[in-house]
């Protein structure tokens, strides 16, 4: 399929401006969602098939968001052109009259002129110099004529690899659900007391009540783990590509303040550790929805809130970039946003995850741990 796009594509596009076009654009982004779906063949036979996973989600991620931004400016372009030849459109009608006239007229009656000589050798002198003029604006307009449809035929076979990706992308999920219940080798730095983890959830008001407790849900700690490894602060990856909405206590529209991030996020999109570190808890807490705490080193808690699935359990060491869950939402329809009033972005990111850092008892700017950039 994705041969068969690209060579259509890349032949069309001879006769397009090639610099940064639609075209370009589309044919990148379908590379990399064929990409995906190689990575998906073979994640069955990966010897750690959680990151094969993890690997192929992000890049069907990248590569959707990627073709729906080409199929926007294909659009874009598309109702430009549109709009310039119905603008022109008497001044086309008239310029295909003269040119039919002309080639429906015989030669020597073209030269002849009825005041004579005189006249028929003007008129050819005019003739000459009208010409090449008419033979540019029909190349133009013959250019600009491939080019709308040529853009026609990128938005359709487009949406045809787009659909196929939405597809992908959700068997990968389902399969890497799957996988992250299946995994049992995942080193463990402690075992938790799910009684006392229990008397916790039930007893805590607020965030800083159940961070303050955390300590009594361990019943074992196992000595062989690994030793921390502190994170670099100030470089981390965000836990999911998104749009910083409130920063470290910035007051929203309903005027609560929160010490931590909310980042947009676009449904379904996977949330990762952003460094090596213990699950602390995992499940559903307080209004937050289902959240993850991480401890990336000792007395700091990354606290991950609004997710819909979650994976991993309390204990566990998880690497960067390991899988902890997923958003919400539903991804949009295949024609969803694919105009110049949608988002430039690939579409709308209209789940949000709130991300708290806390050192000590309290908590502390994200911004200090975290690259915004």
């Amino acid at each position: 399929m994705i041969l068969r796009f690209a060579l259509a594509l890349m032949l069309a596009a001879t006769n397009v401006a090639a610099q940064d076009d639609p075209a370009s654009a589309a044919i990148a982004a379908a590379a990399r969602l064929e990409q995906a779906a190689v990575l998906l063949q073979a994640a069955d036979a990966a010897s750690d098939r959680v990151t094969a996973l993890t690997e192929t989600i992000r890049a069907y991620e990248d590569g959707l968001v990627a073709l729906r931004d080409g199929i926007r400016r294909a659009s874009i372009r598309k109702e430009a052109l549109d709009l310039e030849l119905d603008a022109k459109r008497a001044e086309i009608e008239q310029l295909l009259g003269v040119l039919q006239s002309l080639s429906m007229s015989p030669a020597p009656l073209l030269m002849l002129h009825p005041s004579g000589p005189v006249g028929t050798a003007r008129s050819g002198m005019i003739l000459a110099d009208v010409t090449p003029a008419l033979q540019s604006e029909a190349l133009a307009l013959r250019e600009k004529l491939a080019e709308a449809a040529f853009l026609t035929d990128i938005q359709t076979a487009a949406a045809e690899r787009l659909n196929e990706g939405l597809n992908g992308a959700q068997e990968a999920r389902a399969a890497l659900t799957k996988a992250m219940q299946d995994r049992t080798d995942l080193p463990r730095r402690f075992a938790e007391d799910s009684v006392q983890t229990a008397l916790l959830i039930a007893s805590a008001e607020t965030l800083d009540a159940f961070a303050s407790g955390l300590d009594a849900t361990i019943s074992e700690t196992f000595a062989d783990a690994a030793a921390e490894v502190t994170p670099a602060k100030g470089a981390l990856a965000l836990p999911v590509p998104g749009v910083v909405l409130r920063r470290f206590n910035e007051v929203d529209a309903a005027g609560v303040v929160r010490p931590g991030f909310v980042i947009a996020a676009r449904p379904r999109a996977l949330v990762t550790s952003p460094a090596t570190a213990t699950i602390r808890f995992a499940g559903p807490l307080l209004d937050y929805g289902n959240v993850v705490i991480l401890e990336p080193a000792a007395d700091v808690l990354f606290v991950l809130a609004g997710l819909s699935e979650v994976y991993g359990a309390p204990g566990e060491i998880v690497n960067s970039g390991a899988p902890l869950g997923l958003m919400g939402g539903t991804p949009p329809a295949v024609n969803a946003n694919l105009t110049e009033t949608g988002d430039p972005n690939g579409f709308r990111a209209t789940e949000t995850l709130y991300l708290e850092v806390r050192e000590g008892q309290g908590p502390v700017d994200p911004a200090t741990w975290f690259a915004l950039e």
